[in-house]
């Protein structure tokens, strides 16, 4: 069988107008998609040129195959079952600065690149003291990019129309600006003249930018299937959700140039990216870890079983719909939207997502995601969240790690797990017992920032929830929730 390649699969050739860092699965089937879209839809006419950022790297092995690959999307669309393939031609190349500098170098002078994206991982945004300006290539990404950009503003001669828009997409709050910040780290260390940082200043645009979609990745399991299903090799294949998202917080004008918009792309430019960044954090991942005690003592195994299951699906719903969504700061209509296409991603029968890959660091996690949507409830309801209060409960319930009889296996840090260890050895199923256990928990600052029992009513509708729970089994307890529910604080 032949292996894909621009001689199997005759492709159109771009020139390269991005360049991009990072060659894994994420970037490929997420922005390097978006750009095949553009180039399809929206007359983009770009190529992206990949750097791979690490010695190790694929760069070599996707020039193979001349860059093509194919992404798979396979989820829950619109209520309907999708999956659809397509081979992706925007990649020109792929380049090594480990082992081809003078190529990598030699990006500087290209005029027509004008994007950079990048995918390092949240630790490839680091400051790195000991590279320096003449290495090959800098150990850092960010340290590599501040050569390149300083080897284009001599090139250029400082041509303010040769700086570029930089989207960093790495998980890290406000990454245009940390990413920037670092670059002029470097600018200083090195002792880089005053023209080029007014260059740096005035001729590119450092964005930040939120991403959302799941990609599983190479779906290794399946590729004897997969490959006879293509009827060719491919080394790249790389599954995905549907469901894509990108806000990149920048000037309007980048609209012109990236034309996200007219190849129907989820693609938004703004001013201020925090609401969109909340929203996600408070209905996808506030959802997934309300959900994750209550649906894994309910006796569910994965997100899909728990929203398709009548009560917990019930249950999530009602908590995005009635809890999440009223304390966010943004219209209606695109919270609703987003809340129905977060509910078709868990339902996703193509990914198995099983909740106890959610439950790492739950407490933590709780913090970030769930606790500000709880005193938020408070403040503007002045009564309590039911579900969300319910699932605190469960979440206490299930850091005494037992399931019907059977251990759980708990992952979070050992000083959360000595804690919990302890304060359930001291205590019986009692509503007086549940009640100073609970307020012990709740007094720990150092879980929640905040004692939470200055939350009026918390503590004791958690504990009343707690021993429900201990005492009926959750199953009882969830249908008294969704049955009756409890009185407003």
């Amino acid at each position: 069988m032949q292996r894909l390649n621009r001689n199997t699969h005759p492709a159109e050739r771009y020139p390269e107008k991005v360049l991009q860092f990072g060659e894994g699965n994420f970037l490929r089937a997420f922005a390097d998609w978006q750009i095949d879209q553009m180039n399809r839809k929206a007359d983009f006419n770009g190529g992206v040129v990949i750097v791979q950022p690490l010695a190790n790297g694929m760069a070599e092995q996707l020039n193979e195959q001349d860059g093509l690959y194919t992404v798979y999307l396979e989820g829950i669309q619109n209520g309907q079952a999708l999956q659809e393939h397509q081979v992706m031609e925007c990649v020109t190349r792929g380049i090594d600065p480990y082992a081809r500098y003078e190529t990598y170098e030699e990006l500087a002078y290209q005029p027509e690149l004008r994007f950079i994206v990048s995918n390092t991982t949240e630790a490839g945004i680091a400051f790195q003291p000991e590279d320096r300006l003449e290495d090959r290539p800098q150990s850092s990404y960010p340290g590599k990019l501040t050569a390149l950009l300083y080897r284009r503003y001599l090139h250029f001669g400082g041509d303010r129309s040769k700086g570029f828009i930089i989207i960093p997409c790495e998980l890290i709050d406000r990454n245009g600006e940390v990413l920037k910040d670092i670059v002029l780290q470097y600018s200083k260390l090195w002792g880089l003249e005053s023209e080029f940082i007014s260059w740096l200043e005035e001729a590119n645009t450092f964005c930040c930018s939120l991403v959302d979609r799941i990609v599983p990745g190479y779906p290794k399991q399946r590729m004897p299937q997969i490959t006879a299903e293509l009827g060719y090799e491919d080394s790249f294949v790389v599954v995905g959700e549907p469901f894509h998202l990108w806000v990149i917080e920048g000037p309007a004008w980048i609209a012109q140039e990236f034309p996200a918009e007219a190849a129907g792309l989820q693609v938004k430019i703004v001013e201020d990216m925090a609401p969109y960044r909340t929203r996600k954090v408070r209905i996808l991942n506030g959802a997934h870890t309300a959900l994750t005690p209550v649906a894994y003592l309910y006796g569910l195994e994965t997100v899909g079983q728990a929203v398709d299951d009548e009560m917990v699906g019930s249950f999530v719903r009602e908590l995005i719909d009635e809890e999440i969504i009223p304390t966010l700061d943004l219209p209606a209509e695109e919270l609703t939207a987003f809340a129905a296409a977060v509910l078709e991603r868990f339902r996703n029968p193509y990914v198995e997502h099983y909740v106890m890959s959610i439950a790492l660091n739950s407490i933590s996690k709780f913090k970030t995601r769930d606790l500000p949507t709880l005193t938020a409830f408070v403040e503007e309801h002045d009564r309590l969240p039911e579900r969300l209060t319910f699932s605190l409960a469960a979440l206490i319930a299930f850091y005494r790690g037992e399931r019907e009889g059977e251990p759980i296996q708990l992952a979070d840090n050992s000083a959360v797990l000595d804690y919990f260890r302890q304060i359930w050895s001291l205590y019986q199923d009692t509503p007086e017992d549940m009640k100073q256990l609970v307020s012990s928990v709740f007094g720990q600052t150092s879980f929640w920032g905040m004692n939470l029992n200055e939350i009026p009513g918390l503590t004791e509708q958690t504990s009343r929830y707690l021993y429900q729970i201990r005492t009926e089994g959750i199953r009882q307890a969830l249908r008294e929730l969704m049955t009756h529910g409890t009185l407003a604080v």
